[in-house]
């Protein structure tokens, strides 16, 4: 999965910028609409105000792609909210060249500004520990970065943003036969079967389950410990991960079982062996070791809501006029309220998406009156 992903030269991530949109392979949630980006702008900057107003702050974009969503953000953060868009500093962690030079066109102005930094993976975050993970892009932690600065200053809030950037990496997969290993015969791939590692079978204890004859259930030991890393890196801040995914409860509900899927062109299918390096790999996240992984280093994790639930609260007391303002004729709001409907409804991007918040060293209290997380309750 990592070599078809992410070889520098061969992976679906690292060799072009075409995969996102209507023309590519799947949308994310910036390609639909900028209010995306501008409703969590809104949510960063009550994070901001939650932390008490610091006069520096640093954002953490895991695995940005274009920088669509980086650019809404800081766009709308510029225009109306300028005195958090002073403090603020954001940094886009991605690796592939194809997506840097992208970012570095899309973003020009905020770079040459300072307000944006763009890291490759190898320079972000500073945990000490290497780590080849990447998200819609590529990430792999290493110390010693310029970007790092910001992150590691004393007494510098750290929100560390990731939308579809776990769904992304690499898995092990387990069935009652063992641990899912690929070997090559006859020019063509073979699947064998190895004993499954104390790890791994940790993890089926934990956070997930045991697969029962005829299934597959993923282990995700690569987005456990990059969590790992991530909440031991986050002294004071914010943690905000979107994706789609499940729930422990829910795979003993019989639900979630083998989510393993290559998306092209829009469809899904389920051979990943398929047009290797031609194709998206991905995997529903498991939230339930996400957050225990966060909780593992201090951080406080708020219940699981959808990306509808998420995106509603913080819409919620502008009516969505982050959406809106552009339009002056109705049909461009007839077609915004379409585009919004589709981030939001259960037939769009709404339920299928969930979101992750956790936080550490700010009071129960603050964190709690997010708009995000306050939806239908004003």
């Amino acid at each position: 999965m990592e070599l078809c992903l992410y070889d520098p030269d061969h992976g679906y991530y690292s060799r072009n910028a075409e995969q996102f949109g209507k023309s590519g392979d799947f949308y994310t949630s910036s390609d639909v609409h900028a209010v995306f980006g501008r409703l969590m702008a809104r949510q960063f900057e009550e994070m901001w105000r939650a932390l008490g107003s610091p006069e520096k702050i640093v954002i953490v974009e895991l695995g940005p792609g274009r920088g669509l969503f980086a650019q809404d953000a800081l766009d709308w953060s510029e225009k109306q909210f300028p005195d958090f868009f002073c403090a603020l500093r954001y940094i886009l962690v991605e690796s592939s060249p194809a997506l840097r030079r992208r970012i570095e066109s899309t973003l020009s102005r905020h770079l040459d500004s300072g307000h944006a930094v763009l890291a490759s993976g190898r320079e972000a975050l500073g945990t000490g520990q290497s780590a080849s993970t990447t998200g819609k892009g590529t990430t792999s932690v290493v110390p010693n970065s310029g970007a790092e600065i910001w992150a590691s200053a004393p007494g510098v809030p750290l929100v560390v943003f990731a939308n579809e950037f776990f769904d992304a990496l690499p898995v092990e997969i387990l069935s009652p036969q063992g641990a899912l290993r690929i070997d090559t015969r006859d020019n063509r791939f073979v699947e064998t079967w190895a004993p499954p590692s104390p790890e791994e079978l940790e993890f089926l204890d934990r956070h997930s389950i045991h697969p029962e004859a005829g299934e597959r259930v993923e282990a995700q030991l690569i987005a456990r410990n990059y969590m790992r890393q991530i909440a031991s890196t986050i002294r004071r801040g914010f943690l905000v991960a979107i994706d789609y995914g499940y729930t422990r409860a829910e795979q003993l509900a019989g639900r979630h079982r083998g989510t393993l899927k290559a998306i092209r062109q829009h469809s899904v299918g389920a051979n990943p062996y398929e047009a290797p390096g031609e194709q998206d790999i991905t995997a529903d996240v498991n939230f339930t070791a996400l957050a225990a992984a966060a909780e593992q280093h201090g951080m406080q994790t708020q219940k699981l809501i959808t990306q509808s639930q998420f995106l509603m609260g913080i819409g919620e007391a502008t009516q969505f006029s982050d959406a809106f303002e552009d339009c002056r004729l109705p049909q461009e709001r007839a077609k915004v309220a379409l585009q919004l409907k589709h981030l939001v409804t259960a037939a769009g991007m709404g339920e299928s998406f969930q979101v992750l918040i956790a936080s550490i060293g700010i009071k129960e209290e603050k964190v709690a009156a997010l708009s995000g997380l306050n939806f239908g309750r004003s």
